[in-house]
């Protein structure tokens, strides 16, 4: 097993949202990537600037963020050929790595846009070194930015940050100061290609949680019907726990729900609604074990809805 060790850089509408390519609201224009063996050393390494086929302008904030301009990347080959060559080079055998959650969704989406036939991984599962760097040297639940890790650490600055090879670089010195062996049971998993049937479903259980990702529906409504998506169960001995809290939403994506275990205690369960490329629901349910100050927080949430439904009602009723 090797590890390819990714980051991109990509532009946007220059005219501002409004204005975007609904289907590739960021157009990849530089990849970066490392190689590393099983001892996590650097064995071959990737760079390739892109000519931007979308936008022909550079947003001025991606300008001011990479210091790239539109001349530099005319000259260069299309995404399409650049992909193909770099899947390549990445081979058959190996796990990405990045710095966050947002670069293998967004090359996806790019190699659906352009056409590149060979599909990754599915489902896919990757290591997101900014989300363990965070379990072995913060609290786990903080994101910080990479050259804020790098400065954490007192690693040597270089190359200046947001280009692709360079941001790729200072991700693997800071891999090589983590214990990945420990670390890398915390694996993520991309929703680019989320599940389409039952069978596709996943249940994954980690140190600390337990993760479903669900199947289509057409609501969230239908979602929240389904007995698979509203179990609740302690995801350390398997039994099946009734709701002290129900189901409820505190908006229209994330749904909260708490539980008890005789044998370990108070357990929370988060739903967030999440769509997929073709426009369905699809969900993302966590059940982990949590304190009884989280749970009055969860509680407090809960009565707090309650009340602005009842206020809601109220005005309405007075419109009458």
């Amino acid at each position: 097993m090797q590890y390819i060790v990714l980051d991109l850089e990509w532009n946007q509408c220059p005219e501002g949202k409004e204005k975007e390519n609904k289907r590739l609201p960021f157009e990849i224009i530089e990849i970066g990537a490392m190689k590393l063996n099983e001892e996590y050393q650097v064995i071959s390494n990737y760079h390739s600037l892109i000519k931007p086929a979308i936008y022909q302008e550079i947003h001025p904030k991606t300008k001011e963020i990479i210091h790239l301009e539109m001349e530099d990347l005319e000259k260069e080959r299309e995404f399409k050929i650049v992909a193909e060559k770099f899947l390549e080079w990445c081979g058959e055998d190996y796990q990405f790595a990045t710095w966050g959650s947002m670069d293998l969704t967004e090359f996806q989406r790019n190699m659906y846009y352009f056409g590149v036939e060979k599909a990754l991984q599915k489902p896919l599962f990757y290591f997101d070194i900014q989300k363990l760097f965070s379990i072995q040297f913060l609290d786990g639940k903080s994101r910080i930015s990479l050259e804020s890790a790098v400065e954490f650490l007192q690693l040597e600055k270089g190359e200046e940050f947001h280009r692709a090879d360079a941001d790729t670089y200072y991700t693997v010195e800071i891999i090589k100061t983590m214990d990945m062996d420990k670390l890398k049971k915390n694996f993520s998993v991309d929703y680019y290609h989320n599940p389409k049937t039952k069978l596709e479903e996943l249940h994954l259980t980690y140190e600390t949680y337990y993760k479903y990702v669900s199947r289509e529906f057409d609501t969230k409504e239908e979602a929240m019907e389904d007995k698979t998506v509203t179990a609740t169960r302690c995801y350390l001995c398997n039994k099946t726990l009734k709701k002290k809290i129900r189901w409820f939403s505190n908006n229209s994506h994330i749904y909260y729900c708490t539980m008890f275990c005789e044998e370990h205690g108070w357990l929370k369960g988060k739903i967030r609604m999440k769509k997929s490329e073709d426009g369905k629901i699809f969900v993302v349910k966590t059940i982990k074990l949590t304190t009884i100050e989280e749970i009055e927080k969860i509680k407090h949430l809960q009565e707090e809805m309650r009340r602005k439904r009842r206020l809601k009602r109220l005005q309405e009723l007075r419109k009458m």
